[in-house]
C-alpha cells in the first residue's frame, strides 16, 4: 500500500562516498527493548492485540507475528531440497551515499535509524551481505504489505503469456460479479497499471479514508467502531467502489486494483493467489520456508497487502526477475516477463494525478514510473521494485545485478520517520550498486 509523498527538499543523487558525514544515529529500540510481549502475561500496555498491531512501537513486534494475530494461509515451499544461495560476504556497512537535504550516510547509518528488522543483498546470484535487527532472524517471515502487489503482477504477466488472459479485455469478462463497480469496463491492463479511474482515497493516517474502509474487510485496525455495516469480505467489498473519471488517463495508487487482480486469478487458475504463489514460484525456486498470506473472516486472500515470506525467499524471488526469469535450474518465469518488469513505464502518466499536488516529488524524483504492479525509479542503473508501506522493499538493479532486500518496522506508513526508508533507501541503494560495479 503506497499512496501519496511529502515534499523531498535538496534531493541529490546517490553517489558512493568514502566516509560518512553525519552522525551516526543510534539503533532504534527493538521490540525486547520495549518490553513487548515479554513476561507471563506481559503487562497490559505491552501486549500486542489484533485492535492495537498496527500502532507504534507494537508493530516493531507484530510484524514478524501477523500469524499469531490475523487468518492466514500457507505459501507451500514443497518438499524439494532448499536452493543454495552462494555467499560471498562482503563489508559494506561503510558504503555511503548522499541522501536527502545532501546528507551523506552509512549503510551501517541507514540501517540503524530506519527500523530496520532484515537487511540483505545479492550481487550476481551470491549473498554478499546480510544483516538481522529487532529480533528477526533468517527463518522469520515477515509482513512485506504491498511488496505482495508485484508477486501478484507478476503472475497476472504469466497468465497474459500463457494466453489465459487477455489484458485488453474488460475486467467483467472475467468477473461479472464486478460489472456496476468501478473495474467493470476497466481493462485488465488498467488494472495492472494502476491507471482505473476509481474513487478512493488511500491515505494511512485518516480514519476517513476509503483504504480504512478496505482495512475493515482485514481487519487492519482492529474491530469496526459500533454501528459499522459495511462489507467484511473482499468480494463483498470490491463490487461496492465505483467509477470516479476515465480509465487509462493517469496513474492512480489504488490497492484495491491488485485484489481485482488476484480475482480474476482465482477465476480463471482455479486456485487461490496464495497458491499460485507456491506452486509458480516457491516450490521452483526451491524456498528456504513457507510463506503465509493474511485473509479475511471467510478466507479470502489479501492480494493487496497480505503476503510474508523470510528475506531470502524475497531475495531468490528478486533474483529470478534480475536473471532473466531463471533460478534454481529451471526457467520460473518466462524471460519476456522478466524483461518486461525491468521496462521503465511512462513517467506521464505516472505523474499526471500526483504532480498536480505541492508536496509530491516522490513521483518523478525518487521513482519514474508505474506498470504491472512494479516501481521504476528514477536512476542511472533503471532500477525496479517492489514497495510496502513501513518500509518493505525488494529493488532490482538490472545494472549492478543487485537485490536488496530490507523489511522493516517504520512507526508511520509513509512520510516523517519512514522517509529514511522511502527517499534515503533508493538513494543509497544507487550508492550500493555504483560501488558493487566499482570492484
Amino acid at each position: 500500500m503506497k499512496s501519496i509523498r511529502p515534499a523531498l527538499p535538496a534531493l541529490s543523487p546517490g553517489l558512493a562516498n568514502a566516509v560518512a558525514s553525519t552522525a551516526h544515529a543510534a539503533p532504534q529500540p527493538d521490540a525486547v527493548g520495549l518490553g513487548l510481549m515479554q513476561g507471563f502475561p506481559p503487562p497490559a500496555d505491552k501486549r500486542v492485540l489484533r485492535s492495537n498491531f498496527m500502532e507504534p512501537p507494537l508493530n516493531r513486534w507484530a510484524f514478524q507475528h501477523i500469524r499469531e494475530l490475523q487468518p492466514t494461509r500457507e505459501v507451500w515451499r514443497g518438499d524439494g531440497p532448499v536452493s543454495e544461495l552462494p555467499v560471498e560476504p562482503m563489508d559494506l556497512g561503510k558504503v555511503t551515499g548522499t541522501v536527502r537535504d545532501g546528507r551523506v550516510i552509512s549503510l551501517d547509518q541507514l540501517l540503524d535509524e530506519s527500523h530496520t528488522d532484515a537487511f540483505i543483498v545479492l550481487h550476481r546470484g551470491k549473498l554478499v551481505f546480510e544483516r538481522y535487527m529487532n529480533g528477526m532472524a533468517p527463518h522469520v517471515q515477515h509482513q512485506v504489505f504491498s511488496a505482495t502487489k508485484s508477486f501478484v503482477g507478476t503472475l497476472m504477466l504469466m497468465l497474459i503469456e500463457e494466453g489465459v488472459v487477455d489484458p485488453a479485455k474488460p475486467v467483467a469478462a472475467d468477473v461479472p460479479e464486478l460489472q456496476d463497480s468501478a473495474f467493470g469496463d476497466a481493462t485488465v491492463q488498467q488494472v495492472l497499471d494502476m491507471t482505473t479511474g476509481v474513487a478512493f482515497d488511500e491515505v494511512y493516517d485518516d480514519p476517513d479514508s476509503e483504504i480504512w474502509r478496505y482495512g475493515r474487510v482485514f481487519g487492519l485496525w482492529g474491530a469496526p467502531p459500533p454501528g459499522y455495516d459495511g462489507p467484511m469480505t473482499i468480494y463483498d467489498y470490491l463490487p461496492t467502489l465505483k467509477k470516479q473519471g476515465d480509465h487509462g488517463k493517469a496513474f492512480h495508487y489504488v490497492t484495491p486494483n491488485t485484489d481485482v487482480l488476484g480475482w480474476i486469478i482465482r477465476r480463471v487458475s482455479g486456485k487461490s493467489v496464495d497458491a499460485n504463489i507456491a506452486e509458480r514460484f516457491w516450490q521452483p525456486m526451491g524456498a528456504e520456508r513457507d510463506g503465509y498470506i493474511w485473509l479475511d473472516g471467510e478466507g479470502g486472500e489479501m492480494a493487496g497487502g497480505g503476503l510474508n515470506i523470510t528475506a531470502r525467499d524475497a531475495a531468490r524471488f528478486g533474483w529470478i526477475i534480475l536473471n532473466g526469469g531463471r533460478f534454481n535450474g529451471r526457467q520460473i518465469v518466462p524471460e519476456s516477463v522478466a524483461k518486461r518488469i525491468l521496462t521503465p513505464g511512462d513517467p506521464e502518466i505516472f505523474t499526471a494525478l500526483y504532480g498536480q499536488f505541492p508536496g509530491t516529488d516522490w513521483y518523478g524524483k525518487v521513482t519514474h514510473s508505474y506498470h504491472d504492479q512494479w516501481w521504476s525509479f528514477a536512476n542511472a542503473h533503471g532500477a525496479v521494485g517492489a514497495i510496502g508501506v513501513h518500509g518493505q522493499y525488494i529493488y532490482l538493479d538490472p545494472k549492478a545485478e543487485m537485490v536488496v532486500v530490507k523489511l522493516s518496522s517504520s512507526p508511520t506508513a509513509e512520510g516523517g520517520p519512514n522517509e529514511s526508508n522511502d527517499t534515503d533507501g533508493p538513494l543509497l541503494y544507487q550508492a550500493l550498486g555504483e560501488y558493487l560495479l566499482g570492484r
